[in-house]
């Protein structure tokens, strides 16, 4: 597997103010708040001392929904029991100003002199080699990272890092919320599901 090179060559993709980010979260987490270091390691997930928060999103509902409460669902089906998402709410938030990631997809990767099986397309046991892109993406200066999502790849997965992004940056959207436990948010759930062989349990 290879590593970051040095000097850091990523190319800078730009999230553009008023993009749309939507994140699955916990109900008692607000949208905008970050991760600062809680919980088990990620792909991009934690570095730093101390600790540099984080915030996880998707460019559309599939995205979010694939890469959290699918994230270990076998792509051969499987049940998706209530545990998983009895807390689980999604938001939609948006950037007040524009966002400089390092690009970990397309042209991006081939900057880097590297592949998705590198960053992005790793199983969890890949997470301390991949971390230190993220990290790297930082030292270079980065607000966060972007990257074709390995559960849903007609999609962008994006992480921000909470030392260069305020949450006061991102404004959470009022007009969007799912919460899973309502009726009409877990029939859409369901109906998302059932085409990926995955069962949602009552």
């Amino acid at each position: 597997m290879r590593t970051p090179p040095d000097p850091f060559t990523a190319q800078e993709e730009i999230l553009p103010a008023g993009s749309g980010l939507f994140r699955v979260h916990t109900n008692t987490r607000r949208a905008t708040r970050f991760n600062d270091g809680h919980g088990a390691p990620t792909r991009f997930a934690f570095f730093g001392d101390p600790v540099v928060p984080v915030l996880y999103a998707g460019s559309t509902e599939d995205v979010a929904v694939s890469e959290t409460l699918l994230h270990d669902v076998p792509l051969a089906g499987g049940a998706l029991l209530p545990h998983a998402y009895e807390r689980t709410v999604m938001s939609r938030v948006v950037p007040a100003r524009p966002l400089r990631l390092a690009k970990f997809r397309g042209t991006g990767l081939r900057a880097l002199g590297a592949e998705a099986a590198d960053i992005s397309d790793t199983e969890a046991d890949a997470y301390p080699d991949t971390v230190r892109w993220a990290q790297a993406a930082h030292e270079a200066g980065f607000d966060g990272c972007a990257w074709t999502s390995r559960r849903c790849n007609d999609g962008a997965a994006y992480v921000l890092f909470g030392d260069r992004v305020a949450s006061s940056d991102l404004a959470e959207d009022a007009s969007f919320a799912r919460a899973f436990l309502l009726p009409h948010d877990l029939g859409w759930l369901r109906d998302f599901c059932a085409p990926l062989r995955v069962r949602v349990l009552a």
